[in-house]
């Protein structure tokens, strides 16, 4: 069993002009759920990457405009993202380099969220109920970030009943399995990250995972050494609020503000 280790984690050396450290797009959010895509937006910044855009519905997008100044904020017209907004959605992909979809859709998106990965041709972090909705031969150069209830559906979805199947068909995407011990499955190998705590169950966290990858996966270009890194260090600030809170009363919001413990 091969444990991740941080001396194998690097990022590039940052550029000095806007954009050249990376440019993350977040497709997230509906009437139901709003915080979602800013812990994932707020991560993706804090882990160094230059710029964060969330596309989301109206008011969920101008309830996200009041929780940060830090993010912009482009809105679609409803209160879901459905099959009629992929053409928004392709515009906006056009000015990013990596795309983060599923953080606080729901399943009303479901159409939408299969259309939209199909046709996708940035890389990708998927997350959440996108994860619900596709298949493992969709996506390309993709992060999915599934826990053990997610990654059941994926391989359902995907008609595999074993990881070394899953495996098989993965191609150049990388797989996040979260546990107690998280698992990075791409098709060659199986790496293990055992930083975290169980207080890392709360709601938000993945999305604090999600923002990582994709802000990591922006800067490195690298899929595998994005996932990596994510789940490494996205378990080091679970592990230092740990420490700092005596227990684990800390929340997926307090995780992002560690973040810059970490990225330096």
């Amino acid at each position: 069993m091969k444990y991740i280790s941080q001396k194998e984690l690097r990022l590039p050396k940052r550029g000095s002009r806007k954009g050249e450290n990376g440019r993350v797009l977040i497709i997230g959010g509906s009437m139901d759920y709003v915080g979602a895509p800013v812990l994932a937006g707020l991560a993706a910044l804090r882990s160094g990457a230059d710029w964060v855009t969330v596309l989301a519905p109206k008011k969920a997008g101008w309830a996200i405009n009041c929780l940060s100044p830090d993010l912009v904020v482009r809105k679609v017209k409803g209160d879901y993202f459905l099959s009629k907004h992929i053409k928004d959605a392709k515009k906006e992909e056009k000015k990013h380099d990596v795309i983060v979809i599923g953080n606080g859709l729901g399943l009303k998106s479901k159409d939408f969220i299969i259309s939209f990965v199909k046709k996708c041709n940035k890389p990708m972090v998927i997350d959440a109920d996108a994860l619900k909705a596709i298949s493992i031969n969709i996506p390309r150069k993709s992060i999915l970030t599934p826990h053990s209830r997610e990654l059941e559906i994926l391989m359902k979805n995907s008609n595999v009943k074993s990881i070394d199947k899953l495996q098989r068909i993965l191609r150049d995407n990388v797989i996040i399995a979260k546990g107690s011990i998280d698992r990075i499955i791409t098709k060659d190998k199986v790496y293990y990250n055992k930083t975290g705590n169980a207080g890392m169950t709360k709601a938000g966290t993945g999305d604090v995972l999600a923002g990582l990858a994709a802000g990591f996966y922006a800067q490195t270009k690298d899929a595998i050494m994005a996932a990596k890194m994510a789940a490494y260090y996205n378990g080091m600030i679970g592990d230092i609020l740990l420490r700092k809170k005596k227990g684990f009363t800390y929340l997926a919001s307090d995780m992002v503000g560690e973040i810059k413990r970490i990225c330096k």
